[in-house]
């Protein structure tokens, strides 16, 4: 028995310890050493380190002004997205989950996009806002294809959340088709039968049953929002004046920019703990929500 323990023991162990490894010394290590940074005033670069206590998340919290302003852009950022981005995936799953012959065809053209990587995402839209744009509204005379996009504080805004949703509903698309594919049909099939139309099965019926589908997809599509960066860096740079600076572009700035990397990783902490407590919110409501067949 002790002999078959042991040899038991071994076996976790050789296959567990290179992951724990590895995960210690990429993740782990790293975060309790910017736990620590967080409370100097080290820049990055010099030996020196010096101790400064709480005074970093002093001065983020009741004199950065920088940061609240982004951390709110963040939020209504992160607000408008996930909802759009989660209703467009759910409508095109709905749609394409339909028998229609061109359905497989149609699924992977919306999720083409999720493909493509952020920093070249963003420099693709930077030409179409600016160049295309302007090319079809000088022929169309359309007020839409004029507007400055990347120009004021409010169009640069909808021009994230443009960019942000073309290129997540794909993904968030193929999680909601998953969970539709698992609806019972002979339940749709009954409510039909006793006379509820498709808004009431929608409401009543999928919508219910697929709420486990709808906490994964919410949670991803916030965590995604809110560390919006590469996005961010590409597409408007936080400009104009700094109007549509995300969080994680502030921490950027801060830490690898401004060379004052113990206050960019204290606002690394603020920002971790604040987006930790949303998603937790989140998911506890959603999940109440979750009935069992």
């Amino acid at each position: 028995m002790r002999k078959s323990m042991s040899s038991e023991w071994m076996q976790q162990t050789v296959f567990l310890s290179p992951a724990v490894l590895f995960y210690t010394i990429i993740i782990m290590l790293p975060f309790f050493l910017g736990v620590y940074y967080s409370f100097t005033d080290w820049n990055g670069v010099a030996d020196s380190i010096r101790w400064v206590g709480l005074s970093n998340y002093q001065t983020v919290l009741t004199k950065d002004t920088n940061f609240i302003h982004s951390f709110w852009f963040t939020a209504r950022f992160t607000f408008v997205a996930v909802i759009l981005t989660n209703l467009l995936g759910f409508a095109l799953a709905y749609f394409l989950s339909k028998s229609l012959k061109t359905r497989n065809l149609l699924r992977t053209v919306y999720f083409i996009p999720n493909v493509l990587g952020g920093l070249l995402l963003g420099f693709i839209w930077q030409f179409i806002f600016v160049q295309g744009f302007a090319a079809i509204g000088k022929l169309t005379n359309l007020g839409f294809f004029n507007l400055p996009w990347l120009g004021t504080e409010d169009t640069a805004f909808w021009a994230l959340i443009i960019v942000f949703v073309w290129h997540g509903a794909g993904y968030i698309m193929v999680i909601y088709i998953a969970g539709l594919t698992n609806v019972p049909k002979d339940l749709i099939e009954a409510a039909t039968i006793d006379g509820a139309n498709s808004a009431q099965i929608l409401r009543s019926i999928i919508i219910p049953l697929i709420m486990p589908v709808i906490t994964i997809c919410l949670f991803l599509t916030i965590a995604w929002a809110f560390k919006m960066f590469d996005l961010n860096f590409s597409l408007t740079k936080g400009g104009p004046y700094n109007s549509s600076e995300s969080v994680a572009m502030n921490i950027y700035t801060e830490a690898f920019v401004n060379n004052r990397y113990g206050l960019g990783t204290a606002k690394a902490l603020i920002f971790f703990m604040a987006v930790s407590i949303i998603t937790a919110i989140q998911v506890s409501m959603t999940k109440k929500r979750e009935v069992d067949l």
